[in-house]
């Protein structure tokens, strides 16, 4: 399944599933993919310092994290066209390349304006790399092994955000900031020598039309919608940067889904939301993704400002979630390709839940195990029904599109999780000025902030419980599983490539 399926070789598509041939450009894609996950949590524990070394303030510094996430949002939906026009393969390894040279220049940044910039090069760069690489992936493994590979995919994806953490907490405590970006280059260099040597080459459409009113208008409107939903989230929605945003990003986003509802070749193919199936299954992976990743942001905030954990003493408590995580994921991928989505997916966001309802009841002193006993529930319940959820999407996707569903799928999470932390930051800051409106004076502050945090923490758990109603109306798609009819292998693995 490693080579691409050429003309009249019908034997590739008979040759039985081997787990090991695949293991090898499997790695090339996770090696990828773990370094931009990684790099995205790294850098928040590094702001401080990083305000301290440019001598600026911290608005500023943020802006290297929201310039990265712009530049993410933008280049998503360019992810399908380039590879109609270049190949899968070669595209992957330009942008590892592009995010390790922006890496390598994020280490030596010597203002906090080159900061900025060369954070922009690396989210052009890594803005690409999940949604080929989990199309990749899913062009790799046989329908009936879906599940179980896109688990071990997964895995990566669920650790490298509780990793980040404690490694960045180390670097920045022992060695130097710069060392968050240039671990990078080594990680890097190993992708792409293993990607050159392993991954697949895949047919490229070298006349893959190109689609102008999406390329236009697709970076506009994500990267606006992202811009505005940050400072909206960050200072106010009713600030000029928050309205000029989300105004400039709703009218471009309008005109975008018209353009391509009209396109014959659009740049995403919007026209799978047709399968109600796949609608079913994205809403769903909007509202676990708005639960999980919107209260993720929470605990280490928890942990440093209330408990005054250092950065290191929090990725550590964090451990056991990323842990319970990836025992939850293979288990997760095993389980899908014998019992589908839905009672994974209704498990674990039970278990999620659970975890939330858990938290909502923190106080100034909690006791450790307790919060840690949460995060392995938020952990174990993430790994049971995140894959399951997003491997359902693409099975539930017509597979001549799955090239093109990817970066959809890619892009509307990036907006959805911008969306989540924005919203809950804005409720904590808001909260807690209720709350400490609410105290008698000279009372602790601190409890005001406990509060704030439980309410969102309670915002979330019943996010994640909607979540849990919607799991019931999954069903299983009726192409899933399917196996390629063996009169048509030429067509059926050219739909496989998103052609």
């Amino acid at each position: 399944m490693s080579k691409p399926i050429n003309q009249g070789n019908s034997a590739a598509v008979e040759a039985p599933f081997s787990l090991k041939a695949i293991l090898p450009p499997l790695m090339a894609i996770i090696v990828g993919m773990i370094m931009v996950i990684l790099d995205s949590t790294a850098v928040n524990v590094a702001v401080p310092n990083l305000v301290q070394y440019f001598n600026t303030d911290l608005k500023t510094v943020q802006w290297a994290i929201t310039g990265y996430t712009l530049a993410l949002a933008a280049v998503i939906p360019l992810a399908g066209y380039m590879t109609d026009r270049f190949g899968s393969k070669q595209v992957f390894l330009t942008t590892i390349a592009m995010f390790v040279l922006g890496s390598v220049l994020c280490s030596v940044a010597q203002t906090s304006a080159q900061l900025v910039l060369f954070r922009v090069i690396q989210g052009l760069g890594g803005g690409m790399v999940a949604p080929i690489g989990m199309a990749m992936v899913f062009r790799l493994a046989p329908a009936e092994r879906r599940g179980s590979i896109m688990g071990l995919l997964g895995i990566p994806m669920l650790l490298a955000p509780a990793l980040g953490p404690i490694l960045s907490g180390w670097l920045v405590e022992y060695v130097s900031w710069h060392w968050i970006f240039l671990i990078n280059l080594p990680i890097g260099i190993v992708g792409i020598i293993i990607g050159i040597k392993y991954l697949p080459v895949t047919e490229k459409k070298g006349r893959a039309h190109l689609d102008i009113f999406g390329i236009i208008l697709a970076p506009v409107a994500f990267s606006m919608l992202a811009y505005g939903v940050n400072q909206g989230g960050g200072e106010s929605w009713t600030s000029t940067g928050a309205i000029v945003g989300l105004s400039v990003g709703g009218v471009a986003l309008v005109l975008f889904v018209i353009a391509e509802l009209l396109q014959k070749h659009p740049l995403l193919e919007l026209r799978v939301f047709r399968s109600s199936d796949f609608t079913r299954g994205i809403i769903l992976s909007w509202v676990t993704q708005a639960a999980l990743f919107g209260s993720m942001l929470f605990v280490p905030l928890y942990l440093q400002q209330i408990r005054n954990y250092t950065p290191l003493e929090t990725g550590l408590i964090l451990l056991p979630q990323a842990l319970a995580s990836g025992v939850g994921m293979p288990l997760g991928g095993r389980l899908f390709d014998r019992i589908g989505a839905r009672p994974l997916v209704f498990v674990g966001l039970s278990i999620i839940s659970t975890a939330l309802f858990l938290l909502s009841g923190v106080t100034v002193d909690t006791s450790l195990p307790v919060i840690m006993l949460s995060l392995v529930m938020m952990g174990l319940g993430m790994g049971l029904s995140m894959m399951p959820v997003n491997t359902h999407v693409l099975n539930s996707a017509p597979r001549e599109w799955v090239g093109r569903v990817t970066p959809l799928t890619a892009a509307a999470q990036q907006v959805v999780v911008s969306f989540a932390v924005a919203g809950m930051t804005g409720y904590l800051t808001s909260q807690i000025a209720v709350h400490m409106g609410e105290m008698a004076a000279g009372s602790n502050p601190l409890a005001a902030a406990v509060q704030g945090f439980d309410d969102v923490f309670f915002l979330s758990a019943c996010i994640a419980v909607a979540g849990v109603v919607l799991s019931l109306i999954l069903r299983r798609p009726k192409t899933a599983g399917a196996a390629p009819s063996p009169e048509e292998p030429q067509t059926d693995a050219a739909m496989m490539m998103g052609h």
